[in-house]
């Protein structure tokens, strides 16, 4: 079965490179899909898969397609709202939950169809934390697909929470606090875009983080 799909990333996220692997996936498997970075390129369809959004889609858009689907990486309705990763690992979280859900007009709010896990040890940077994100979006969203029309929604239930939108100020580092204290915090910023600092006799410093090699004990040597 040949199906017509939508691929919408409507700004310059880190997502875009794997949603053109997603893209040429589907097309190698017969579908007619498409790339499209503004909801208006929406194409009439069967689905519309809403990768790193951040604009709210008008409801008669999303009534192009039989489905609209997106991913969220919390375990809804807990955890609605903005970058649920990097709270997550800023709550000391290593199990985090990402799930395939119908997009709504209502952020975050649709039935959950698929949903698996991210395994992290508690070292990863966020540049490695999003390569396993973005791997399980694409199995999710790979998934959906091959397994339609088979697919059961579930309706989420239990208490919802909404995490804040991060501001570059989230980034900002305690100066009296050890750099292990804030492990966390530097594992989630973005050495580009939002970087760690910190204010310190009347300075701002900035603070860029990588992983350099394991360090290996004195037996290992």
């Amino acid at each position: 079965m040949s199906y017509r799909i939508s691929i919408l990333v409507d700004n310059e996220s880190w997502i875009l490179p794997y949603a053109e692997t997603l893209l040429a996936h589907w097309k190698e498997q017969g579908h007619h899909a498409v790339l499209v970075r503004t909801a208006e390129d929406i194409i009439q369809g069967d689905f519309a898969f809403f990768l790193g959004c951040v604009r709210i889609v008008d409801a008669a858009l999303l009534e192009r397609n039989q489905h609209n689907l997106a991913v969220h990486e919390s375990d809804l309705p807990s955890g609605r709202g903005f970058a649920p990763v990097a709270w997550q690992v800023l709550e000391g979280k290593q199990t985090i939950p990402v799930v395939l859900f119908e997009a709504q007009a209502d952020a975050d709010s649709g039935a959950i169809y698929f949903r698996e896990e991210i395994q992290l040890i508690g070292h990863e940077l966020m540049n490695e934390i999003r390569v396993l994100q973005a791997q399980a979006t694409l199995r999710l969203c790979q998934q959906f697909v091959e397994a339609y029309p088979e697919v059961h929604p579930i309706t989420q239930q239990g208490e919802s929470s909404l995490y804040a939108r991060r501001t570059p100020e989230d980034s900002r580092l305690d100066s009296h606090k050890t750099l292990a204290e804030q492990f966390n915090l530097l594992r989630v910023v973005d050495n580009e875009r939002y970087p760690a600092f910190f204010d310190h006799r009347g300075q701002r410093y900035v603070l860029r983080i990588e992983k350099q090699s394991p360090v290996l004990s004195e037996s290992q040597k």
